[in-house]
């Protein structure tokens, strides 16, 4: 700790980082700045009793930093550019057009980055307008047909504006843009959840076992998160000895580094997405437009109605039972295994090391290199699948197993993308004081 600290010491006396890392925190500021500042006709009471039971709701309301509960104007985050960007990585697989531009390089990312901006802003029209819908039907907003229009050109402009705050930060700050947005709105909420804590522990209504239980879990989780995002598995590489003319070029060993976590967080992302998409759907026939209709069409009772939303509810929601966890679960395995087929490519990775002269050792270039890099890559992907899958359980299982549930940052998606945000910027840092000559953090 001491080492590290020396380092971010030195990191603060080089003028440009210092300047860099003060531009983050001012952009930082202003994202928080903007994330209170309130649209109108909503129903502050019926906001806040939507997100009491949790659901997708509360899971999205995490990444925008509560902009989502305060209906703030920052209040869809950055989640449509999220989206839009793995809907073109799925088209890029898919549509042979899209791959070859992508080869191009630098011009064909920034075509690729243009066109995922324009589907990020008809992205976050089309949710806007859902969320209107949901608060509507829920009673949570209240106005009319023109404070709709409002609120959607204005959570559309948020969104818009977030882009562009992500794009300065990577250009003139220090790690990636988009990542620590998501990383502040986090965060921002810690605070909060920490005042509560404490206020629950001077209160008498949790001990202080409770409390330690609680740091010596969420200690345990940053150690185990820091270990899988770090692990690789090395495959050596030799590269074969070119002459031409005097010189002789290549004949060095190096390694191949496999990820035991390629895909990151995002499988979380679409596996709680596909699990509470039936219990959000029930939760918006709730609506008393929507009831009376099935009412009426139906022929069917009010408390019929309430029953089977609420079975819905109770069935599909991760935490509430054992199905539903275990089907969460395996959701996150299996789009850690799509998600990592679809960014990482043995084929195209063989093709590679055989056209720059390399092979693994004691493995044939082409075919059986792509077979003994598919085979390696599904074995440690397991391990990786079956720790996201852990982790994304553990926010609905820590607060009733500790009797702390004020302190949501302590397991699952938040603190897999605060630890993994961390040390992406902390290497970036390293990265400029290796230029330096600096001692770095890792």
């Amino acid at each position: 700790m001491r080492e590290r600290l020396a380092a971010l010491a030195q990191a603060l006396k080089l003028p440009d980082v210092r300047k860099r890392i003060t531009f983050v925190m001012t952009m930082f500021a202003v994202y928080v700045a903007c994330a209170h500042v309130p649209m109108p006709g909503v129903d502050p009471k019926a906001l806040e009793e939507l997100f009491s039971g949790g659901g997708l709701g509360e899971f999205i309301n995490m990444f925008v930093g509560g902009s989502l509960k305060r209906f703030s104007v920052l209040a869809l985050g950055i989640m449509p550019y999220i989206n839009a960007s793995i809907i073109f990585q799925l088209l890029v697989m898919a549509i042979p057009q899209l791959e070859e531009l992508q080869k191009e390089g630098e011009y064909g990312q920034k075509k690729i980055n243009r066109w995922t901006r324009y589907l990020t802003v008809g992205l976050a029209v089309l949710q806007g307008m859902g969320m209107i819908g949901w608060f509507r039907s829920a009673g949570a907003f209240t106005g009319d047909m023109t404070d709709m229009v409002f609120a959607v050109l204005m959570m559309t402009s948020g969104t818009a504006f977030l882009m562009w705050l992500g794009d300065q930060i990577t250009d003139k700050g220090i790690g990636q843009g988009v990542s620590l947005i998501i990383f502040v709105g986090i965060m921002t909420v810690m605070p909060q959840e920490l005042i509560q804590t404490l206020t629950l522990w001077k209160g008498g209504e949790i001990g202080l076992a409770n409390v330690l239980f609680l740091m010596l879990i969420f200690v345990a989780i940053i150690y185990g998160i820091v270990k899988v995002q770090q692990a690789q598995r090395e495959i050596p590489v030799q590269y074969a000895k070119r002459v031409r003319g005097n010189k002789v070029w290549g004949g060095q060993t190096t390694h191949l580094p496999l990820r035991v976590n390629q895909a990151g967080v995002i499988p979380i992302i679409f596996a709680i997405s596909v699990a509470l998409f039936p219990a959000t759907l029930a939760n918006l026939l709730q609506g008393p437009s929507v009831t009376e209709f099935l009412t009426n069409t139906f022929h069917l009772a009010d408390g019929t109605i309430q029953g089977v939303i609420f079975s819905i509810v109770e069935f599909t929601t991760p935490g509430r039972n054992g199905f539903a966890s275990f089907l969460y679960f395996l959701l996150v395995v299996i789009f850690t295994y799509f998600y990592t087929a679809v960014t990482f490519n043995p084929e195209q990775i063989a093709e590679n090391l055989q056209k720059n002269g390399g092979a693994v050792r004691g493995i044939r270039p082409g075919e059986k290199t792509r077979d003994y890099l598919d085979k390696i890559l599904y074995r440690i992907t397991l391990a990786g699948a079956l720790f996201l899958g852990c982790v994304a359980l553990a926010q609905y299982y820590i607060g009733p197993i500790t009797g702390v549930t004020t302190f949501s940052l302590v397991g699952g998606t938040s603190l897999l993308i605060v630890v993994g945000v961390a040390l992406d910027t902390m290497q970036q840092i390293e990265a400029h004081l290796l230029m330096r000559h600096y001692k770095g953090f890792l």
